[in-house]
Order: C-alpha cells, then structure tokens, then sequence
C-alpha cells in the first residue's frame, strides 16, 4: 500500500481559507491598531486606546469570526483531541508559514529594521499553563521561515491572576536582548492584553523594536459597530476569496 502523500504547505492552508478573510488596513472605520471595525471618527477601539501601546505594529493574518471554522481551529489545536489537535495545527501552521514567508518584509519594514533578529512567543498567563501549552511554541519551531531565529525568551512571572489585561508583570524576559528586534508571534488577538505586556517585557530587556504577527484577529458578530451595522455585517461583506499575496501594512 502506498504511502499518503504529505500535504504541501499551500494544500494545508487551504483547509480554512473559505472561512478567512483579510485584515483591512488602518483608516476610517478600522482601528488603526488592530485591524477590528470601529464608529467613526475614532481612530482606535476601545480595548486599543485604553492599553498601553508596546507593540511597534499589529499584524493579524485572518480575522477570526466567534464560533466560525477559524474560531474553533484555534480553539482546539490546543484543547482538541488528540486527532483534532493535530488537523488543526498541521494547517495553522501551514498559515503562519506561508503569510510569513511572503510578508515578514513588510512587517520589519513597518517596524523601521530590515528583518528580525529573533521570534519567539506569547506565554500562557500563568507559569503552570506555559509548561503544559506548548503547541504555539511547536508550531513556530517547525515554522521553517521562523524556526532558526526561534527562541523561548518570554515566561510568565506568576505574579498576576489569568484573564486578559494588560499589566507589566505578567511576564519577563528570560535574556537580555539589547538592540535587538524581536518578532512576537501569537495565536489570537482578542483585547490584546497579553501581547502588549509581552511587548513590554521584550522592551525591558533591551529589544530596540517588537513587531507581532498574530493568526486571528478574533472578532463577534453580534457587536454592534454602528448603528446600522454589527460586526458580523462588516466581516460577511468582506472579499469571501483570501488573498495571500496582501496584508493589512500593503
């Protein structure tokens, strides 16, 4: 019996692109940090302009509909069975790899350096979670335009409880990296608290910039943007075909 064939890293990307849909770029109507639908004439959400701002740029590659296949690939790539766990990371992988094979330029650009001298992750909130989640960390290491610069320099300090806001004890970096530009790479954003504190505790150890590349902007249709118009109206009227040769910096 023949042996199946693996999977291309454009075949595995593939599974979930129906349900992907592009990160519009800063401007009216959009955050101008993290991509989500705003009420004019506001340049930020309400998460975005109550948190301190660590990050130099935020780059989601999706957005990610609650609930939808997106949604759930992040979910259960991590709290899945076994079987799911694994289809889900195989192709969340394959994103990672081809949106960063194509546009880690423009997001160093972006940050104003000519390419990153090291990636690595956002932790879990608590040092328990971080040493028993470790799917984000496998995804990047065998990340292939990522792997080489890959190193585990943020942990959690155990000093603060779980949940999702911002605060700049939550993690410390585990080297000193002093002149250095760090990629941060993360699975979803949601209020951005824990990318931001990540940021901070990279900047603290000396990184001259810090970029973040998240997979999902995590967005729910039930919100109401503006008067006429929820969030699911804005993401259903988005483009339904993804177009991995754009990002939201283009």
């Amino acid at each position: 019996m023949a042996e199946e064939r693996p999977l291309t890293v454009e075949e595995a990307s593939a599974a979930y692109e129906s349900a992907m849909r592009n990160v519009l770029p800063p401007g009216p109507g959009v955050c101008e940090v993290c991509g989500t639908w705003i009420a004019e004439p506001w340049r930020r959400c309400y998460p975005c302009s109550t948190t301190p701002q660590q990050l130099d740029v935020v780059v989601p590659i999706t957005y990610s509909e609650h609930l939808g296949q997106v949604h759930h690939a992040l979910r259960y790539y991590k709290d899945g069975i076994a079987s799911v766990r694994t289809y889900a990371a195989t192709r969340l992988l394959a994103i990672l790899w081809r949106f960063v094979l194509a546009h880690e330029p423009c997001v160093a650009e972006a940050c104003g350096v000519p390419a990153f001298d090291v990636v690595t992750t956002v932790p879990s909130s608590t040092p328990e979670r971080d040493e028993v989640r470790t799917l984000l960390r496998t995804i990047v290491e065998a990340c292939d335009p990522l792997a080489d610069r890959f190193e585990r320099v943020l942990r959690p300090t155990g000093q603060v409880p779980s949940g999702r806001d911002y605060d700049e004890r939550r993690y410390v970096a585990t080297r000193d990296l002093t002149g250095l530009a760090v990629l941060l790479i993360d699975d979803t954003w949601t209020t951005g608290g824990h990318a931001q504190s990540a940021a901070f505790a990279l900047k603290q150890a000396g990184a001259s910039t810090v970029g973040l590349v998240v997979i999902g902007r995590h967005v729910r249709p039930s919100w109401q943007v503006t008067e006429d118009k929820t969030s699911g109206d804005l993401f259903n009227g988005l483009p339904r075909q993804f177009d991995w040769t754009t990002c939201r910096l283009d």
